[in-house]
């Protein structure tokens, strides 16, 4: 334990602990209820009203039937000897209780069918709210903690959906009826079995801040958990490669550990309070013993007075306990739904206006107005760069990692907005237009291209649905993309696995440049995107590209400065800054720093 304790405090090994991923500090209060309490609204006049009414009628029935026993079978037909009146109350009897199990049926189905309706809108809503937010968001957060919020903290609201809100308020009804039903019977004898309710009250109240704490903490080493095993399957080949896997086991172990030992400390917790409650009932169950005997030898109550109270005594405490359950889901709950409404509150940092325009036809033609661009208030990225990408221009974007190169792609797409100044497209400011409008007309493809799992068809289709199957199958051809799909056992409906592992990386790149080329977009913005292929296929990319460029404004981000040496523009970018720009002869005539970036290429394949 204490070897797993000293990897879980290397450096190296905190990578898995996520400072935005800590527990929500906010009261425990109803307005927080009542707003988790929203998602049953589009079910209140449907669902709700039925699940209402049985529940009603059943908890109605169990409160009248011990009155009937006592009061009725006991002090008046047994009493009195009336066998025929005694005959009806067992019938009638045994049809409430029927009635009560008609009820019962049914408000659990309906409660049910409720519940798991409520969670697939909330989990829809929360998926679809991820969805819009900014990659500001994302690059804070790790891919299995947004999984957890999705997964994990949703399905901890079910049972309080599908049992908890309606068991509360029968409990409640009930509760609320046997203690009515308790004074009406013999209001010193309700006192007397009721005195402890005061000092239960408080010490349930003391438990409760401590409980909800520890269920916090379970949902963030569940997260923790979950980003580890994520990044553990993602990044398995790395770690066997450096020969890891003793290491990561053994943190694994400790993450593993932890949750252990958190959710054991919130269920211990939780399970205070069902004993608590059968300790009440004892000592209420010892009074009414002990002092109902004294109330029927004085003649203060009768038999079946006394009867009735003890059944209403028992049915008292099941409720209470209940109660207590319920109350350990709520608490499950509100933990859950505080991380959940974390996520929901939280705002793009692109914002589309509410009055932004839906620009149809676009030209391609880029300007940067003295912009401006910080990821962090202590990186600047981008330090007031103007500069101008013309309608069907081929402009690449060269330079150190960490020069800008891809800041600059990721603000023509607006998946950022400038710190200070403008991009404009057209003319037109980013943030005057729609961004659907704005993304549809763009494609890019990444070094690092990603492939959903389904058929080649689906993958090359995924930025136009609406293409048909010939208009998949011409992209793939032109990109030379058909000439491995066509080997493959069931050619363009071959299933390809989770991020596409069947396939080789070159072959990844080439399915994205048909799904890019296919989406038929007024800029294309390729970013290390031939990084990935051998010089044969770039070779083949390299010819389509010149005729499928044609027309398009494209962004090229290259290391590899033999993909744009016939680009338009070459823009060479150190810090952030723009060092020269021009075409490729021009650049090697000015022997600046594209000079020197292209002798330092050919003096390594010398070298070679």
């Amino acid at each position: 334990m204490a070897k797993q304790q000293t990897k879980r405090e290397s450096p190296h090994l905190k990578r898995f602990y996520y400072p935005l991923d800590q527990a929500v500090e906010k009261p425990f209060n109803w307005k927080q209820m009542m707003r988790l309490l929203f998602f049953i609204k589009p079910y209140t006049r449907t669902l709700l009203p039925g699940a209402m009414i049985a529940m009603l009628v059943s908890t109605l029935v169990r409160l009248l039937v011990p009155i009937l026993i006592g009061k009725v079978v006991i002090d008046v037909a047994i009493a009195n000897k009336d066998i025929t009146l005694l005959t009806y109350l067992i019938i009638g009897i045994s049809l409430l209780y029927l009635l009560s199990y008609v009820g019962n049926t049914f408000r659990i189905k309906w409660v049910n069918i409720l519940g798991q309706k409520v969670i697939y809108d909330l989990r829809k809503n929360l998926f679809s709210h991820v969805q819009r937010l900014s990659h500001n968001f994302f690059d804070k957060r790790s891919a299995g903690s947004i999984l957890v919020r999705i997964l994990n903290d949703v399905n901890s609201l079910q049972e309080l959906f599908t049992n908890g809100i309606i068991n509360l308020l029968m409990d409640v009804v009930m509760l609320l009826g046997i203690i009515i039903l308790l004074f009406a019977l013999s209001p010193q004898l309700a006192l007397a079995v009721l005195i402890i309710l005061p000092i239960m009250f408080y010490i349930s109240t003391k438990l409760r801040r401590n409980i909800r704490r520890s269920w916090q903490d379970v949902r963030i080493q569940k997260s923790r958990l979950n980003s580890h095993l994520n990044e553990s399957m993602q990044g398995i080949r790395i770690t066997q490669s450096f020969s890891q896997e003793k290491e990561n086991t053994e943190y694994f172990n400790g993450v593993n550990t932890d949750n252990f030992e958190t959710e054991r400390v919130a269920m211990k917790k939780s399970a205070y309070f069902g004993p608590f409650v059968e300790m009440s009932n004892a000592i209420g169950t010892v009074i009414l013993i002990s002092y109902g005997a004294h109330l029927i030898i004085s003649g203060a109550i009768e038999i079946g007075t006394f009867v009735s109270f003890a059944f209403y005594l028992g049915m008292f405490w099941e409720p209470i306990s209940r109660l207590g359950q319920i109350y350990n889901q709520l608490l499950v709950a509100m933990a859950s739904s505080e991380r959940i409404f974390e996520f929901l509150d939280e705002q793009p940092n692109v914002e589309e206006k509410e009055n932004a325009m839906d620009y149809k036809d676009m030209k391609g033609h880029i300007e940067f107005d003295q912009v401006k661009f910080s990821y962090d208030d202590d990186r600047v990225a981008l330090h007031e760069i103007s500069l101008e990408m013309k309608q069907g221009q081929t402009v690449a974007l060269v330079g150190h990692t960490g020069s800008g190169k891809s800041t600059i792609a990721n603000l023509i797409s607006r998946f950022y907005d400038p710190t200070e100044g403008a991009v404009k497209i057209d003319g037109y400011d980013l943030r005057d237009m729609k961004l659907d409008s704005l993304r549809k007309n763009i494609s890019v493809v990444l070094q690092d291209t990603f492939i959903f799992s389904g058929t080649i068809m689906e993958n090359i289709r995924f930025g136009r649905p609406e293409a048909t199957d010939e208009e998949v199958m011409d992209a793939a051809k032109v990109v030379g993309a058909d000439d491995f799909i066509s080997k493959l056992s069931d050619g363009y409906q071959t299933e390809v696995e989770e991020r596409g592992n069947i396939l080789s990386a070159g072959e990844r790149q080439l399915l994205s440049f048909a799904r890019a080329l296919l989406a038929d977009p007024r800029i294309l913005i390729l970013d290390e995107a031939t990084a990935s292929i051998d010089t044969e296929t770039e070779v083949k990319i390299q010819h389509a590209l010149k005729r499928l460029l044609k027309g398009r404004t494209a962004i090229m981000i290259a290391h590899r400065l033999s993909t744009i040496r016939e680009s338009d523009n070459i823009i060479v970018l150190e810090h952030g800054k723009i060092l020269e720009q021009g075409n490729h002869d021009e650049l090697m005539k000015h022997k600046g720093e594209y000079f020197d970036l292209v002798k330092s290429q050919f003096q390594m394949l010398d070298a070679l």
